[in-house]
């Protein structure tokens, strides 16, 4: 989940469609650069997104259905989870089409060009949001148990909405500017900013900053400030149930930044040299275009990775899970009662997240 930047232009995918770069090595004539382009490698990209897709839709829907029927005992970080696992699905509905582009060219027209970018930029900022209202959450509910989970409550609905909003306000920008055409002295279709030159360099520096500020390093703060403490409070805990929380907690922070990290450096470095802070050369130009490529495809695991780190690890959320397959006939009692784990437990934390 995102800023994670998914704009396709500033990846190689596009990269070697932007014909407004050039640059030269030490000691030669300036002339354009021969973009490094996907060839025979965008078919793995494709099995990738395909992956991925098929993952995320598995295990994000079982995550919405398991929150939803939790009408009884939901609690504000459940509500949390079922958004961001939302945020995730609906991001990951947008990768079939992505892969098609890698392979080929865009071949669903202007209109999907806009509304397909928009629905990702939308679904990276609220799930990077929502990972952010998490921290928070578990550092009230932790931290500060007892003075707040009454106007928690209260909030959650309008926090949410809140998100959600400001999400879609900040992909308004791609929705405009986003266009499908044949770029000049291309041989296929490309969906991305139809601007001069000038104006796309200007545009891409002022979107990585956005990116880079509300798309990463804040949110990433909160969550290491939020969780920090956290983790200092469950380690002068001696509940057995508390420090299993925080092996979910850790495996949170640390899965976030092994998908984000790698990705968000990258684009730092190539925000970088578009502002002419750093020094381009098409050597240099190839190697970021490449590692942008490549760091991409790790953040896009995360929508796949996150019902595992936030749901399936939960004891919690397997009892869940399966008291829901019974209700619904898909298993039988007697599996129920063989895989179901930690009953005492969860009946006497009423107010620990399902994915606890």
């Amino acid at each position: 989940m995102g800023s994670f930047e998914i704009k396709l232009e500033d990846y190689s995918i596009d990269g070697y469609f932007d014909y407004s770069n050039s640059s030269e090595e030490p000691g030669e004539l300036a002339s354009p650069c021969t973009h490094w382009a996907l060839g025979p490698s965008s078919v793995v990209l494709v099995i990738i997104y395909s992956t991925v897709f098929a993952f995320s839709m598995l295990g994000n829907s079982l995550v919405i259905y398991v929150v939803h029927s939790m009408k009884s005992c939901r609690t504000t970080t459940d509500v949390y989870l079922m958004n961001l696992a939302l945020a995730d699905l609906l991001f990951s509905l947008t990768l079939p089409f992505w892969a098609v582009y890698t392979h080929d060219q865009w071949v669903f027209g202007n209109l999907m060009c806009k509304l397909l970018s928009g629905l990702q930029e939308a679904t990276f900022y609220s799930g990077i949001l929502m990972l952010a209202c998490i921290s928070v959450d578990r550092y009230l509910a932790i931290v500060k148990a007892t003075q707040v989970i009454p106007m928690k409550r209260h909030l959650v609905g309008a926090v949410s909405g809140g998100v959600w909003l400001s999400a879609v306000l900040l992909s308004l920008p791609v929705v405009f500017q986003r266009e499908a055409f044949r770029a000049e002295n291309a041989a296929r279709m490309v969906c991305h900013e139809n601007m001069t030159a000038e104006s796309v360099e200007r545009w891409r520096v002022g979107v990585r900053v956005l990116h880079h500020t509300v798309g990463f390093f804040i949110p990433l703060a909160v969550m290491l400030v939020c969780y920090g403490l956290t983790v200092g409070t469950l380690l002068r805990a001696r509940s057995g149930q508390k420090h299993k929380a925080m092996r979910v907690i850790l495996s949170v922070v640390l899965a976030f930044l092994a998908c984000w990290l790698p990705h968000n450096i990258t684009m730092l470095v190539d925000t970088l040299m578009r502002g002419e802070l750093l020094e381009e050369t098409c050597r240099f130009r190839s190697q970021v275009d490449l590692a942008l490529q490549v760091t991409q495809v790790l953040a896009f695991l995360h929508c796949a990775v996150n019902p595992v780190l936030y749901a399936f690890i939960g004891q919690k959320f397997r009892n869940q899970l399966l008291t829901s397959l019974f209700k619904h006939g898909l298993i039988s009692q007697r599996n129920l009662f063989a895989y179901r784990t930690g009953s005492v437990q969860s009946q006497s934390s009423r107010h620990t997240s399902v994915t606890l």
